[in-house]
C-alpha cells in the first residue's frame, strides 16, 4: 500500500488558523479528487497522502527564490497514487489553482498568484511526463506478456493458443504472425487500426514497411532468423492507407515448432503516433507559458540565437523586456484571478501589435514580457513602437466589472552586434528596464554601453561589500548641517564612508546588506553623539538617511531603539530621513509614525516641492524635508516660490549638495534654511570632524 511521503522542508506552518486552511484544503482535493478516480488508499489515507503533498506545495511557494520543482514532482506522484485519469488532473488544477491563491498565509508574498500559476503548470507539466513514461512501462509489460505467451505455446501449444488468442485480440498493439518466407499468415484487429487495413493472409510483410525503413527492417528480420537475440525491437514507418506514414516500434521473436525447428516469426507493432503526439504537447509546454501561450524565455533566448544569425546587417534587431507598471497592486487589491486576466489581455494586445512585424513575443518571469523584432526599413523606430504599445494598453478593459488599465516601463537594445551571446543581451535589456523603472513609471530606457561599466563596476563593488565592512574598510563619517543665513552649525549628519565609492549606501540597499549595516550606523552615529555630549564637546541634532529598503523593514522601529537605548541617546536628538518616494508603501508610512510617537524628528529626502510632495507635510509629523541635489544646481524660480509653502506648515527645508558660495547665496536669498554639502565640508572621520569644528 502507497504511504503518504512528506519532504523535509514540507513541515506545516505553526499559526493555527494557517494549519486548519491547509487542513481543509486538503479534504477538498481528497473529495473532489477520490469521486472521479481509483486508488489503493482509504479516505483516510488520501486525506493523509494530499495534505503531505500540500505542505511541499506552500513550502515551495514560500522558498526564496521560487523554484517549480516540487510542484513537478507532487505531479509525478499523483501518478504514483494510481489510476490519476485526467477528470482528476482537472479537479486538482481547479481545487489546487484556486485554493493556494485563497490561503491567507501568502497574503504578503510579492507576486504570489503568478507563482501559483507556474507552480499549477509545473504540476500539470509532471503529470504528463509521469503518465507518459507509465504509459511506455505497460507497454513494455504487455510486450513481454506476448513473447512469454509464444515462448509457452511450444510445451502446450492447445492452451497456450488460447491464452495468445485471448490477448492478442483483446490488446491494443498490432500483432502479426509471419511465415518464414516473409508472408503474413495471420493478423488482429489493432493492426489494421494502426494500418487502416486489415492486412490479408499471404501478404508479404515487406509490403506493409514505409521505403525509409527496408534497411532497418531487413536488419531487424535477419538477426531474428540468426537466433542472435530473444527478440529484436526497432523504430521505423509503416505505410497507412492513402500513401500515410504510422510511426511504430516493431518488436519481432522466433516461434518454433513442436520439433524446436523455426516456425514462424511473431512481430508486434507498437503504435507511437499518440506518444508522439504526447512527447511533442510535453516539448510545446517546455517551450511556452501555460497561462498565456505565449513563449517563454528559454524558448525565446534559443530563437535569439537564430534572429542574430539572420539579422539584416542594416537594420539589425531590437530587444524590448518589458514591465507592468502597479501589477502587484492589481493583484492585492482584486486578486489573483484578476490579475491571471490582465496577463492574458496584455498577451493578446502585445501580439496584435506586433502582428504586422518578423516579430516574437514572449513572457519571461511573473509581470514581464519580452519582444524581438527583426527591423526592417518600414519598422517604426524605438519611440513610436513604445508609444504604441502604451496607448493600446491605456484602453481600459473590463475584468470581473473593473475597468482597468495599465502601462508598461521598458529596457531597450536596438541593433546589437550579431555575436553577442543572448543570455548576455537579454542581461542588457534587463539592465535597461531597471534604469527605466528608477525614478517613474511609463517609461523606456535604451542601454548605452557605458551604463554596462557603471553597473558592472558597482556590482562587483556590491558584491566584495560583505567582506570590505568586516575588515573595517567601510565607516562612519561626520558632514556638519549649517544654517544658510548665519554659517553656523545646525547639526551633524552621519554617513557610511568607503574609499572605493561615494554610493556606499545605495549598493548596500540594492543586495539587502543595508539592514544591518544601516542599524549598525545608527548604533555608532548615537554612540559617537552621546560620547560627544557627555564631554562637553558638542552638543548637536544628529542625522542618519533612511533608505528605502530600510524605511520598508518592519523591524526598523525596534532597531532604531534598541540603539537609542544602548548609547543613552535623547530621542529628540536623532534626526532619521526617509526618501520621499517611500511614503505610499504603508510599512514606510507606518514606521514613520511610530519613530514620530518614539520621540524622534523626522526628514524627507528627495522632496521635489511638488504639489503631492506638499501634501504628506500635511498628513505627516515630518520636522524637515531636503531638496535633492537636481534642483540644487537647477535653481528654478519656481522651487523658490514653494518654500514658502514649507514654511507655512512648519517645516524647515534643507538644501542638499551646495558646491559653490553662488549655490548658497541663490538658496540663502530664496528661503530655504538649512544646507549641506561640499561648500561647508566634506564628511570626515569623528576625530578629523571634531578637529575642524573646533578651528
Amino acid at each position: 500500500m502507497t504511504k503518504p511521503s512528506r519532504r523535509p522542508d514540507a513541515a506545516p506552518p505553526p499559526d493555527n488558523a494557517a494549519v486548519r486552511a491547509r487542513e481543509a484544503l486538503a479534504r477538498k482535493w481528497s473529495y473532489l479528487l477520490s469521486s472521479v478516480v481509483m486508488v489503493a488508499l482509504s479516505r483516510d489515507e488520501l486525506d493523509a497522502e494530499l495534505g503531505a503533498q500540500l505542505d511541499v506545495l506552500c513550502a515551495a511557494l514560500h522558498n526564496e527564490p521560487f523554484d517549480p520543482a516540487p510542484f513537478e514532482e507532487v505531479g509525478e506522484r499523483l501518478v504514483a497514487l494510481g489510476y490519476v485519469n485526467e477528470p482528476g488532473l482537472r479537479r486538482t488544477v481547479d481545487v489546487l489553482g484556486k485554493g493556494l491563491l485563497g490561503l491567507e498565509e501568502f497574503s504578503a508574498i510579492e507576486h504570489h498568484p503568478v507563482r501559483v500559476v507556474g507552480g499549477v503548470g509545473a504540476l500539470t507539466a509532471g503529470y504528463s511526463a509521469a503518465r507518459g513514461r507509465s504509459i511506455l512501462d505497460q507497454q513494455e509489460s504487455m510486450q513481454r506478456s506476448l513473447l512469454k505467451a509464444a515462448r509457452d505455446a511450444q510445451w502446450d501449444q492447445r492452451q497456450s493458443e488460447a491464452k495468445f488468442a485471448g490477448i492478442a485480440i483483446s490488446s491494443t498493439n498490432g500483432i502479426l504472425i509471419v511465415g518464414l518466407d516473409g508472408n503474413v499468415v495471420w493478423a488482429n484487429e489493432a493492426i489494421g487500426d494502426i494500418l487502416g487495413r486489415r492486412p490479408e493472409p499471404g501478404t508479404r510483410l515487406m509490403e506493409l514497411v514505409a521505403p525509409s525503413s527496408i534497411v532497418v527492417f531487413r536488419e531487424m528480420m535477419e538477426k531474428v532468423l540468426a537466433e542472435r537475440d530473444e527478440f529484436e525491437r526497432e523504430p521505423m514507418q509503416l505505410l497507412r492507407a492513402e500513401d500515410d506514414l504510422a510511426k511504430v516500434t516493431l518488436t519481432a521473436s522466433l516461434l518454433r515448432d513442436g520439433d524446436d525447428k523455426p516456425s514462424h516469426v511473431l512481430v508486434v507493432a507498437d503504435d507511437d503516433t499518440e506518444l508522439a503526439l504526447l512527447q511533442g504537447e510535453l516539448r510545446r509546454q517546455s517551450l511556452h507559458d501555460v497561462l498565456t501561450g505565449l513563449p517563454n524565455r528559454q524558448f525565446f533566448t534559443t530563437h535569439l540565437e537564430t534572429v542574430l544569425r539572420r539579422a539584416d546587417p542594416e537594420f539589425g534587431v531590437t530587444i524590448f523586456h518589458l514591465d507592468l507598471d502597479a501589477f502587484g497592486l492589481v493583484c492585492n487589491s482584486l486578486g489573483g484571478r484578476v490579475g491571471e486576466k490582465l496577463l492574458q489581455h496584455v498577451a493578446r494586445r502585445l501580439r496584435a501589435l506586433m502582428s504586422r512585424e518578423q516579430a516574437m513575443v514572449a513572457r519571461f518571469d511573473g509581470d514581464e514580457f519580452g519582444i524581438v523584432v527583426e527591423n526592417s526599413s518600414a519598422t517604426p523606430d524605438v519611440a513610436a513602437t513604445m508609444a504604441a504599445i502604451n496607448a493600446d494598453l491605456a484602453e481600459p478593459i473590463f475584468v470581473d466589472e473593473h475597468g482597468l488599465a495599465v502601462s508598461v516601463s521598458a529596457g531597450v537594445v536596438h541593433r546589437p552586434l550579431p555575436d553577442v551571446d543572448p543570455v548576455e543581451l537579454l542581461r542588457m535589456a534587463d539592465l535597461a528596464l531597471r534604469q527605466a523603472k528608477k525614478d517613474q513609471r511609463g517609461q523606456w530606457e535604451l542601454f548605452h554601453g557605458n551604463q554596462d561599466t557603471a553597473f558592472r563596476r558597482d556590482a562587483a563593488l556590491a558584491v566584495v561589500m560583505p567582506g570590505a565592512w568586516e575588515q573595517g574598510d567601510i565607516g562612519v563619517a561626520y558632514q556638519p548641517v549649517r544654517v544658510l543665513a548665519t554659517g553656523e552649525l545646525a547639526g551633524v549628519e552621519a554617513v557610511l564612508h568607503w574609499e572605493l565609492t561615494d554610493r556606499c549606501a545605495d549598493l548596500a540597499d540594492q543586495t539587502g546588506l543595508i539592514l544591518p549595516m544601516g542599524e549598525w550606523l545608527i548604533r555608532i552615529a548615537a554612540g559617537q553623539a552621546q560620547w560627544w555630549r557627555q564631554r562637553g564637546e558638542l552638543d548637536a541634532q544628529f542625522g542618519v538617511r533612511l533608505t528605502r529598503h530600510q524605511s520598508t523593514d518592519a523591524d526598523l522601529a525596534s532597531r532604531v531603539g534598541k540603539a537609542i537605548e544602548e548609547s543613552g541617546m535623547p530621542p529628540e536628538r536623532l534626526t532619521l530621513t526617509m526618501p520621499v518616494g517611500v511614503l505610499g508603501v504603508s510599512d514606510a508610512a507606518e514606521n514613520l509614525g511610530t519613530l514620530a510617537d518614539m520621540g524622534i524628528r523626522i526628514a524627507l529626502d528627495d522632496f521635489g516641492l511638488g504639489p503631492r510632495d506638499l501634501a504628506w507635510l500635511s498628513e505627516l509629523p515630518i520636522a524637515s524635508v531636503l531638496v535633492p541635489n537636481d534642483l540644487v544646481l537647477r535653481q528654478d524660480p519656481r522651487s523658490a516660490l514653494l518654500i514658502k509653502a514649507v514654511h507655512d506648515l512648519g517645516v524647515n527645508l534643507c538644501v542638499d549638495g551646495i558646491e559653490t558660495a553662488e549655490q548658497a547665496k541663490w538658496w540663502t536669498e530664496a528661503g530655504a534654511d538649512l544646507a549641506i554639502g561640499a561648500y561647508f565640508d566634506k564628511p570626515k572621520d569623528a576625530g578629523e570632524f571634531l578637529k575642524k569644528l573646533r578651528n
